[in-house]
C-alpha cells in the first residue's frame, strides 16, 4: 500500500469515524489547541497587527510542525500512516456534530419550543437568538449548516489532500484561530487581522468545492449555480458567500438579509432572492442531508485527486 493509498484509506476511515462517533465528549484535540492558543494570546497580546501575526504564526505553525513530525514518524509503515491520517481526519472534521446541533434546534422548533431553540442556537453560530423568531432561527441554522460544511468538513479534506496530516491540522488550526480572535471586536480588530486573512485564504478552495458539490448533489443544480453567480459576490465573506448562495439555490430558499451579531446589526444581501422562498423548519433536515452528501462527495474528489496527481508525479 503506497503512501497516497494510505492517505485515502485513512481519510475515509476518519470521516467514517466522525459519522459513527462524532466528536469526543471530553478531551477533544481542537479544544486542547484552543487552550494552548489562548495561553499564547495572553502572553503576546498587544493592540497591533504584528503581534497578532506572530500569534498566528506560532499557533498555526506549531500545528503544522506537529503534523509533519507525526507523519514522518509513521511514514515507514503504511498501516501506521493510514491510522495516523484516520485519527487526524476524525479529530479535525465536525460534520456529525454540525448535523446533531442543527437537528436539535429543528426538533425544538417542530415542538413549538422557540425558547429551547434560542438556547441551542449559540452552539451553531454567533447570532443574537433573542432577536429571532422561529423562521429566523431556521434560516440561521440553514446558513450555519452551509458555511460549516465548508469550514468543518470540505476545507479540511482539501488541505489534507494537498498536505497530508500537516495540512489537516494546519487548516483546523487556522479556522479555530479565526473563530477565537478573527472577529471584529475592538480588542481584536488589529490583533486578529492576520488570523482572519489567513482563514480567508485557507478557506478559499474548500468553499468553491463546497459550492460546486452542493450544486451537483442538491435537488436544483441550475438554481444553485444561478444563485451563486448572481448573489455570492454581495456577501461580506469571500468564502461564505458562494457556499450559502449555492445551498440557497439548491434548496430553493432565501438566505441572508438582516441579522444581528453581538448587538451589531448587519444588512446582508438576500441570497437566491429571485428564485427562493422563506426558510421553513423542515429545510433544516434538507440542509443537513445535503451537507452529508457534499462531505462524502468531497472525500471522493479530494482523495481521488491526490491519488491521480501524486501518481503522475512519480
Amino acid at each position: 500500500m503506497g503512501a497516497d493509498r494510505s492517505y485515502a484509506y485513512g481519510a475515509a476511515a476518519g470521516l467514517l469515524g466522525d459519522l459513527l462517533l462524532g466528536d469526543p465528549r471530553h478531551g477533544h484535540p481542537v479544544a486542547a489547541f484552543g487552550r494552548a492558543a489562548s495561553a499564547v494570546e495572553r502572553a503576546l497580546w498587544h493592540d497591533h497587527r504584528g503581534w497578532g501575526t506572530l500569534h498566528t504564526a506560532v499557533c498555526a505553525g506549531g500545528a503544522v510542525a506537529l503534523g509533519a513530525v507525526a507523519e514522518r514518524a509513521a511514514r515507514r509503515s503504511p498501516a501506521a500512516s493510514a491510522a495516523l491520517t484516520a485519527v487526524a481526519t476524525w479529530a479535525v472534521v465536525g460534520g456529525t456534530s454540525l448535523a446533531r446541533e442543527a437537528r436539535a434546534v429543528g426538533l425544538a422548533l417542530r415542538a413549538g419550543d422557540v425558547t429551547a431553540a434560542r438556547a441551542r442556537l449559540p452552539h451553531l453560530c454567533g447570532r443574537d437568538p433573542e432577536a429571532l423568531d422561529a423562521d429566523g432561527i431556521a434560516r440561521a441554522v440553514v446558513e450555519s449548516v452551509a458555511e460549516n460544511t465548508s469550514d468543518a468538513v470540505v476545507g479540511a479534506l482539501v488541505w489534507g489532500a494537498v498536505g497530508g496530516v500537516p495540512g489537516l491540522l494546519g487548516f483546523r488550526a487556522v479556522n479555530t484561530l479565526d473563530a477565537m480572535v478573527g472577529h471584529k471586536s475592538p480588542r481584536l480588530r488589529r490583533y486578529g487581522w492576520a488570523s482572519a486573512r489567513l482563514d480567508d485564504l485557507a478557506g478559499w478552495p474548500g468553499a468553491r468545492l463546497t459550492a460546486v458539490l452542493a450544486a451537483a448533489a442538491g435537488p436544483d443544480p441550475r438554481g444553485a449555480l444561478r444563485a451563486w453567480r448572481a448573489d455570492a459576490h454581495g456577501h461580506p465573506s469571500p468564502n461564505a458567500g458562494p457556499v450559502e448562495a449555492s445551498f440557497a439555490g439548491a434548496l430553493g430558499v432565501r438566505l441572508g438579509g438582516t441579522l444581528s451579531y453581538g448587538g451589531r446589526v448587519e444588512h446582508r444581501p438576500v441570497l437566491n432572492g429571485a428564485g427562493g422562498r422563506a426558510v421553513r423548519v423542515r429545510d433544516i433536515d434538507r440542509a443537513v442531508r445535503l451537507s452529508r452528501r457534499v462531505g462524502l462527495l468531497a472525500l471522493g474528489v479530494t482523495a481521488g485527486a491526490r491519488l491521480l496527481l501524486k501518481g503522475r508525479g512519480k
